[in-house]
Order: C-alpha cells, then structure tokens, then sequence
C-alpha cells in the first residue's frame, strides 16, 4: 500500500491552502521566496501602523512631572515614619566599635559620620518582666559581674543586654551627649533606638542620658563635659 502526499494548493491571496487542514500532517514543504518576500512585505506594514487608538495624543501639559515629583516627596516626607527609619537601619547599619573609654571602660564610637536625626543603633536584648530583672540584678551581684546592661522601656518592660545584646550596650552616659534614646513601637513590640542629636564625627564617642532616677546612694558621673552634674542619678 502506498500513500500518496496530498498536493499544496495555492488560494488567491498567495498563502498555501493545506488538503488535510492541517499544514503538520503534510510534511516540510519550501515556500517560494516570492510568496515569503510578500509576507513580510505585509506584516512590516502592520507593525509600522500604529494603533487607532494611540494615533492621537494628549496635548503636553507643561510641569506635569516637576507636580509629581512634589507629589513623591510630599507622600515620602509624611511616610518619615519610625518605621520607615527602622526598616532603613535594617537594611543599612551604621558603621561603629566598641574600644576603651576615656570616660568609662569601654565605650562605642562611630566609624563614618552620623548625621543629626538618624537612628544610631538598636539596644538589643531580652524583654523581662520587673521581678525578673530584680532577681537578675541580684545574681549577677554574686556572680561578680560588675555591670549590669538593663534598660527599661516602661513600667512593666525591661531589656536585659547583659549576656545577649549588641553593642549599643557599650554606650557610656553623658550630661551632654550627641545621642538620645527614644522608645518606638515596631509590629506591635515596643523597641529602644539611639538616636543622634546632632552631626557625629568619626571616632567620636556615642553618648547619651542614661535619666536614672534620683537615689540616696550616687553613683559617680565620669563624662568629663562642662555641665556634667556629678552624679549619674
């Protein structure tokens, strides 16, 4: 039994008419360049037309884009959020160490400039409860470690960066210091940030308040500044 390929019958228009219907059934067949130059005489026309509908165009309004640029920087000025701020020393971390202080031990210096208003570094640790934190405070008493790294966020809220903070930890207080501590509220969880008051050199020391409360036994300020109060509480 033989079977014999069916023939390609050319339709008035020039494109190939296919007997079975189906141009994959009959095999590779070659097209005359005559019918391929006439393609693509064709679809190079098509693609040169534009659209009807983008034939016409908008008149140019002038300072349209100079409006949204105002625009941009007005939705970006009201969105210069804590968050947004925090988010940004995610991504972005300030350049600092930690090395011996002339105001105490160690202390945290920063290694690029710092302009004023911006987040330094966040003061990591653990979140313990009041009773906790007392309870710490007194073992670490007897177990000899001679600071204790704890700062209260609020009333029943403390951060515990004794044994598992980061370096803001290393901050040294100051009565007149180039940073401030401020409490943000991060996805529903109160977080401490330093902030920097002013425009912070290299090499220049982090300092900030420490505002302990006023007690009968003083504990000695060493800060060294001009209106250095004496005392830290």
């Amino acid at each position: 039994t033989s079977f014999s390929t069916p023939k390609k019958k050319k339709r008035d228009d020039g494109m190939r008419e296919h007997v079975t219907g189906c141009a994959r059934s009959e095999g590779y067949y070659k097209i005359d360049k005559k019918d391929k130059l006439k393609y693509l005489n064709n679809s190079r026309a098509f693609a040169e037309e534009p659209p009807a509908d983008t034939q016409v165009r908008s008149p140019r309004v002038p300072g349209r884009r100079s409006e949204q640029r105002r625009l941009l920087s007005s939705f970006t000025g009201s969105c210069d959020s804590d968050l947004l701020k925090f988010n940004q020393l995610k991504f972005r971390k300030k350049k600092l160490k930690f090395c011996k202080s002339h105001i105490h031990d160690w202390g945290l210096f920063a290694m690029e400039p710092i302009a004023a208003d911006e987040m330094v570094i966040e003061y990591v640790g653990q979140n313990i409860r009041q009773v906790i934190a007392d309870m710490r405070e007194k073992r670490y008493e007897d177990e000899g470690i001679g600071s204790s790294y704890m700062f209260r966020v609020d009333h029943d809220t403390i951060i515990d960066a004794t044994k598992c903070g980061n370096f803001a930890r290393f901050i040294n207080h100051s009565c007149n210091p180039n940073c401030y501590a401020k409490v943000i509220t991060v996805e529903s969880q109160k977080k401490i940030v330093i902030y920097s008051k002013q425009h912070i050199n290299v090499n220049e020391e982090i300092t900030y308040d420490y505002k302990f409360p006023i007690e009968d036994v003083k504990i000695p300020c060493l800060c060294g500044s001009e209106n250095c109060r004496g005392t830290l509480n």
